[in-house]
């Protein structure tokens, strides 16, 4: 985890009106609870999309997948869209492809291609 020395979760808003989540370093137990907030933020604004970069996360657990989850059903249930982008470290991908829950999300293969997909 990078600790201290940075933030793990950072939000921006695009001046078209897109919330940009940036995370960082592990997705645990420990760190969720801040993504989840600021992904529910993202749900309750008048925000178009909310994209997420996960291409700096190197570590995600069943607690990061259930935060991600419940925020896309949040994101839904607001006729808002969810976009996970990476690439994706190898752990994180396994996460999704073991639990087969990447089917749940829309994916994007870099911020770039989240930004219109």
């Amino acid at each position: 985890m990078i600790g201290d020395r940075e933030e793990t979760v950072v939000s921006e808003t695009t001046p078209d009106g897109m919330t940009v989540i940036r995370v960082r370093g592990d997705l645990d137990e420990e760190t969720s609870p801040a993504l989840a907030r600021t992904l529910l933020a993202a749900a309750d604004s008048s925000c178009s999309r909310t994209l997420v970069d996960l291409s700096e996360v190197e570590f995600a657990d069943s607690t990061a997948l259930h935060t991600l989850l419940t925020a896309q059903r949040a994101h839904t249930a607001a006729g808002t869209v969810l976009v996970l982008a990476g690439p994706v470290q190898v752990a994180v991908r396994r996460l999704f492809e073991v639990t087969n829950a990447g089917v749940a999300f829309r994916w994007a293969e870099n911020i770039q291609q989240g930004l219109t997909c």
